[in-house]
Formats: structure tokens, C-alpha cells, sequence
């Protein structure tokens, strides 16, 4: 009688940034993943990437395509790890060769929140004195919020939350802008004073949800990742996506959305706006969940239409020349 020898466990090794935020987003999908295949051993595996290493400079002028993932991509294709998990707004819309987006999770409140120093405690963003000190670090949250509030002074900020919420704290700033979905996720949603409606602020593309990326040829994780994906999320953030990349506009382009699905509608809003708030594109389309990638594209047309390749031809020439 022949014994029969049982393979090992699978080890899944997961790719994470060292920030916070990151570690709790990561160790948020290893637990997802754990309930559902309890015979799969997952561990995680942490890299420092650009983004975390260059914290003086305002990230427009770094170029940030790749920014945050770059270093995690390599650990993909020289098979240090298996996957990646992402704050899907920092994901770049193409991919390199190889890998793929695997999986979207449920996303968080896609919306930007202000945040305050306590002397404006009894404050809105409406209410704020003129030349309050707002701090983002966002070319897209700068250019929405110069156009609705011109009086206000615009400040970079960077580092991570603890940081600029300490700068805050020390009278730097009068108020930051920050994402809703960090906060939450940090424990820190008793600081968020105003969640910003879409009619101030559209919120970045993938915002607030989670990209899990692997090597497209990894069909058996892929299939696993798929367990813990929100087909709803995933709807809204290719539309989102779709959008971005027709425009070839990366994360630090002041480009702005808003989706929403009812029943099997999706709705998607998007933005163009230049840097200073006075140029401002803005349309919405709407049509079935089964065509989201397709509602991004036409969107990213109309909005051509009305002068949004012109808007963004001039960031991209300022960013160059290193404005």
C-alpha cells in the first residue's frame, strides 16, 4: 500500500509599503485572505518605494507615475513576493508587461475630508477666514479648491498622516485636506471635521479603495484574490480608470471623479481643471456597469471636447520645466 505524501502549504508572500497606512491596508486583505483559505500560509513582505524616501519635494515635481509601486512591481517580476497591495490611487493605469490588477476591494468614503487646527473648530471650508493656510500635498484638490475658494493660501504638505497632523497641531496650517478613507482606516476619523461634498471636491480616481496587483500569469492566486473583491467597487474604479488613462493623466494631474451605481446604472462624473482654478472642465455620462471601461472613455472624450487636452498639455509643460 503506497502512502500518500501531502504537498506543503502554499506560502503567499504579500507586498506592502512600510507606512502605516499601508501595513494596516495590507494586514486588512492578509486577514480577508486567511479566513477564506485557512491552508494557505500569508505573509507579509515590506519595501520602502520612492514616494516614502523623497519627502521635501512636492510630488508634481518628482513625476509620479510608478511613485509608490514601482519597487513593489520589481519584487513581482523577480519573484520576491506574489502580489502587492496598493492604495489603488497611487496604482498607475498601465501596468508593466506581466502584471495585471488582480482585484478591487470594497472601497471606503471616496470623499476628501478637511481637517482643522482647533482655534477653527467652529469652522467650514465656506467659513474659513481669507488667507487661511490650507495644506495638500494634491494637484488635483489644488486646483478644485482655488477655484471655489481664491482667498485661501495654498501650502505643500508631506510625510506621513502622524506628520501632518502634527504640523497642523503646531499652527503650520489652518486646515489640511486629507483622505476621507485614511483617516478612517489610522483610527483617526474623530479629526475629520467636514467630509467635502462632490459639488467642492471630486474625489481621485480609486480613491479610497485597494488594487491588489500580481503577475498576470499567476492563475491560481488570481482566482483566490477574486474572493475578496467588490464587484460594485470594481465597476466604479475601472470607469474611474478608464477615464484617467484615456486622458494619460497620472495621479498628481489635477484630474477629478465622482461614480455612483443604481441598480445596473453606473454614473460617472469627471473633472479637467488647471493648477491656478481658472480653467475647469466638467461633464458626466452615464450607462451600464457592463460597459464601465467604455463610460470612462467616452467621458475622457467629451471632456477633450471641451478643452481638457489643452488644460493638461499646460501642467505637464509647467511640471517640466520644473514649476
Amino acid at each position: 500500500m503506497t502512502s500518500v505524501v501531502s504537498s506543503p502549504p502554499r506560502t503567499v508572500r504579500i507586498g506592502s509599503r512600510k507606512s502605516q497606512l499601508a501595513l494596516v491596508q495590507t494586514h486588512w486583505v492578509k486577514a480577508q485572505l486567511q479566513k477564506a483559505f485557512p491552508e494557505i500560509n500569508f505573509e507579509v513582505h515590506t519595501m520602502s518605494t520612492q514616494g516614502d524616501k523623497i519627502l521635501d519635494v512636492a510630488l508634481a515635481k518628482i513625476g509620479d507615475k510608478g511613485l509608490f509601486t514601482k519597487e513593489l512591481e520589481l519584487g513581482m517580476i523577480n519573484q520576491e513576493i506574489d502580489f502587492a497591495v496598493h492604495s489603488l490611487k497611487d496604482l498607475p493605469t498601465n501596468l508593466p508587461e506581466g502584471l495585471a490588477l488582480a482585484a478591487i476591494t470594497e472601497r471606503e468614503n471616496p470623499a476628501d475630508a478637511l481637517v482643522v487646527h482647533e482655534k477653527h473648530k467652529d469652522k467650514q471650508i465656506d467659513t474659513l477666514p481669507e488667507g487661511a493656510v490650507i495644506g495638500t500635498s494634491s494637484l488635483r484638490r489644488l486646483a478644485q479648491l482655488r477655484h471655489q475658494f481664491p482667498h485661501f493660501t495654498f501650502k505643500d504638505v508631506r510625510g506621513n498622516l502622524n506628520t501632518r497632523m502634527a504640523k497642523l497641531d503646531a499652527g503650520e496650517y489652518d486646515a489640511l485636506i486629507l483622505a476621507y478613507a485614511g483617516l478612517e482606516r489610522l483610527g483617526m476619523s474623530d479629526r475629520i471635521h467636514q467630509v467635502l461634498p462632490k459639488e467642492i471636491s471630486l474625489h481621485a480616481v480609486g480613491q479610497g479603495a485597494l488594487g491588489i496587483e500580481c503577475r498576470a500569469d499567476d492563475t491560481e492566486l488570481i482566482s483566490l484574490l477574486k474572493a475578496i473583491e467588490h464587484p460594485p467597487t470594481r465597476d466604479r474604479c475601472l470607469a474611474e480608470r478608464a477615464f484617467l488613462r484615456d486622458l494619460e493623466g497620472g495621479c498628481q494631474v489635477p484630474i477629478g471623479v465622482n461614480t455612483e451605481i443604481d441598480g445596473e446604472t453606473l454614473t460617472l462624473t469627471g473633472i479637467v481643471a488647471s493648477v491656478d482654478g481658472q480653467k475647469l472642465v466638467k461633464d458626466t455620462v452615464s450607462g451600464s456597469t457592463e460597459d464601465a471601461e467604455k463610460l470612462g472613455t467616452e467621458l475622457a472624450k467629451l471632456l477633450r471636447q471641451q478643452g481638457a487636452q489643452e488644460i493638461l498639455s499646460e501642467i505637464f509643460a509647467e511640471i517640466q520645466r520644473g514649476a
